[in-house]
């Protein structure tokens, strides 16, 4: 029984290797005969897996696209380097990904051979990310990712350290819920004990998470979701500016370029009022500037003057001589 098991798992890792193989060929690969070959593959059928078959002299086996994604079994190469993936794309800006690569993560490095794990550290120790300066989570540890994202999956309680934004540290012990990237920032959302009460923790701010072992039954968040329980929190903390700009560009046009920053409503045709709250100005300066559009801003003064100093540099760079700051301020203040 445990040899036709580890001829089964076997075969199925040569049918996920190769598009087509001729029967013989995989009978010889696996050391069977040819009826003993179709036994296994009838029994990868009844596993789920489809196996298309072409009859005849050149007859072979080759996987079909199923109605659901079956098990894959991986060599060490693979697993690797589908971990190395899987971490690069835990820091993706596209929504849904992040999240979903941490799950896998997860899975992968809980049944990772201790070998492999150091493979995969040494790869990512001497891999330098290309990116804006915002990476997802501030830099946070894949290794703390996963510890955080298996006690999420297995409803087991979890302490940490964590340093609050006005530096002081805690210990938390909680009930973990979800993670949720956004903004390019990684948060745990959970149910702090000591408090009694949910809470949202943003992971480049804890440190050694470890799961106690206990259990809990899951509680109900008080939001539609995570991702909306994080957003409200972010939105009640004080931001030193408010930021608002009327923008000559549909409400549409602005709500998919900046939308996950700001609130956009119409005012008027091809026109809209665009209002953000930042810690700094620098930000809604990039993302006005990429907005490519004719914009007009309504507060505050020291945004003006901003793009007034951002405007003199720029012009300078491309050649076209100074540019008055009193000039340049008022051209930034006009919309057309």
């Amino acid at each position: 029984m445990a040899n036709t098991s580890s001829r089964t798992l076997r075969l199925l890792s040569l049918l996920q290797t190769h598009r087509y193989w001729p029967g013989e060929e995989l009978a010889d690969r696996l050391g069977v005969s040819v009826r003993t070959l179709r036994r296994d593959i009838d029994r990868l059928r009844e596993l789920g897996y489809p196996v298309e078959a072409q009859r005849g002299v050149e007859g072979g086996y080759q996987l079909a696209a199923g109605a659901a994604l079956p098990p894959l079994v991986i060599d060490d190469e693979e697993a690797v380097a589908l971990a190395v993936g899987l971490q690069a794309a835990a820091e993706s800006p596209v929504e849904g990904v992040g999240e979903a690569s941490v799950r896998v993560l997860a899975k992968v490095v809980q049944v990772m051979p201790a070998r492999l794990r150091r493979r995969v550290e040494a790869l990512r120790a001497v891999t330098v990310p290309v990116d804006w300066g915002t990476r997802a989570g501030a830099g946070v540890d894949p290794d703390l990712l996963t510890v955080v994202a298996l006690c999420c999956r297995d409803g087991e309680r979890l302490r940490f350290a964590y340093t609050a934004a006005d530096g002081r540290g805690t210990e938390r012990h909680v009930e973990p819920h979800r993670l949720v990237c956004l903004n390019r920032r990684w948060y745990l959302v959970a149910y702090d004990l000591d408090r009694a009460d949910w809470r949202s923790f943003r992971l480049d701010r804890l440190t050694a998470p470890q799961g106690s072992g206990a259990r809990f039954a899951p509680r109900t968040l008080p939001a539609a979701d995570a991702a909306e329980f994080v957003r409200a929190g972010l939105n009640s903390v004080p931001r030193p500016h408010r930021v608002e700009v009327l923008v000559a560009a549909p409400a549409d046009f602005v709500h998919a370029r900046v939308g996950r920053w700001g609130a956009v409503e119409p005012a008027g045709t091809d026109r809209c009022r665009l209002v953000m709250t930042a810690d700094s100005l620098d930000w809604p300066a990039m993302a006005l500037g990429s907005l490519g559009a004719e914009f007009e801003v309504v507060e505050p003064p020291a945004l003006r003057t901003l793009l007034a100093d951002w405007s003199s540099r720029f012009g300078r760079a491309a050649g076209a001589g100074e540019v008055g700051v009193g000039e340049a301020a008022g051209a930034a203040g006009r919309l057309e």
